[in-house]
């Protein structure tokens, strides 16, 4: 059997999987099961043992648990709703108002949390039912708070720069140092797309007259 058709039957076996709900963690290890047990004449329980032991007895991997609770910690406390009151006040005055304040939170909160997810779920909580009770339209609010949660990928400490550090046996102090400055760059970008559209659509977004005295800021 050939090395593409190998990898045709297992990508179907992977979509598969997903297509019927399994999780990715789930699903790509059954992959391997399957591609293991179908095609290699190796022993499949001592390899899937060893290669899941030598990869998760790793010290490294104790940050993950302990990121994603401070990012649920946070998720339940009321330090992001203070962030996102917080941000507001400095955001009027720049083109695009408050929708800002989604590419700014998911920065900040990216460099807390480490997760996407957590960054996603935790600021658009906050800021969706915000920014449209403002009047600001669904589709920039839902799109900046996708784009700029990406951001939790590389701003340190990301969850899967240590677990590609850990996969690569790379540093995982040099990743997060790498992933410093694309992260700023992203921001950099989003806020620059973010002051052309408003430019370009004035109309769109709705009159900010609120000023806060700069001491109250």
């Amino acid at each position: 059997m050939t090395v593409t058709l190998l990898s045709v039957i297992l990508l179907i076996l992977l979509f598969a999987f997903l297509g019927a709900g399994l999780w990715v963690a789930l699903a790509l290890l059954g992959v391997g099961i399957a591609g293991m047990a179908l095609f290699s004449n190796a022993p499949l329980g001592l390899v899937m043992a060893t290669t899941m032991w030598g990869h998760g007895n790793n010290w490294a991997l104790a940050a993950l648990p302990l990121f994603i609770w401070m990012g649920e910690i946070l998720f339940r406390s009321r330090l992001s709703e203070d962030m996102f009151a917080g941000l507001a006040p400095w955001m009027n005055r720049l083109p695009g108002q408050l929708l800002h304040v989604n590419v700014f939170a998911c920065g900040i909160f990216a460099a807390v949390s480490g997760s996407s997810a957590a960054t996603a779920a935790t600021i658009g909580k906050l800021s969706i039912p915000e920014l449209k009770e403002r009047g600001y339209p669904e589709k920039m609010v839902i799109g900046t708070l996708a784009g700029s949660a990406t951001l939790g990928l590389l701003i340190p400490p990301s969850i899967i720069l240590i677990v590609y550090g850990v996969a690569t046996e790379q540093s995982i102090a040099r990743l997060f140092v790498a992933g410093v400055l694309p992260g700023l760059m992203l921001v950099a970008l989003f806020v620059g797309f973010l002051a052309v559209w408003s430019m370009l659509n004035r109309h769109r977004l709705p009159d900010e007259a609120e000023n806060v005295p700069f001491r109250e800021r």
